[in-house]
């Protein structure tokens, strides 16, 4: 099965939203079904096939989550971070100002899903092929 050591190093080659795709492309290949990532932190929770898990640690120091989310600030957000104008960081900045707590990916249905403090659906957006 995969590690997170082969994870980060697929997603070091990310640099921005633009390459996400290939990203994603890239672990599933390493058998990633789906995986949690919270913003607080960019802990991730990492699944694959027979129940297998695994998590990586806290890339950095906790960021607030506000309390209640704004869906129109984080799309524009979503939107620039995509075109390669924010870095992962950044972005995981904006998520925690506009409510946003974790996202899933799930890679068989290639959507992401982006949730509140409260785990409310605040975006479902379909993610782009490699």
């Amino acid at each position: 099965m995969f590690t997170v050591e082969q994870i980060e190093l697929a997603h070091s080659k990310v640099k921005s939203g633009a390459e996400f795709p290939r990203y994603i492309q890239e672990i599933k290949e390493l058998g990633v079904t789906a995986f949690e990532t919270f913003a607080s932190d960019s802990h991730t929770h990492y699944f694959g096939k027979n129940d297998y898990q695994t998590k990586s640690p806290a890339k950095y120091k906790g960021l607030t989550i506000a309390h209640s989310s704004n869906k129109e600030k984080f799309i524009h957000y979503l939107k620039i971070h995509q075109q390669g104008e924010t870095d992962y960081y950044s972005f995981c900045k904006h998520c925690a100002e506009t409510g946003i707590e974790k996202w899933f990916v799930n890679l068989d249905k290639l959507t992401c899903t982006y949730y509140d403090k409260a785990g409310n659906e605040i975006l479902v957006e379909i993610l782009p092929k490699a």
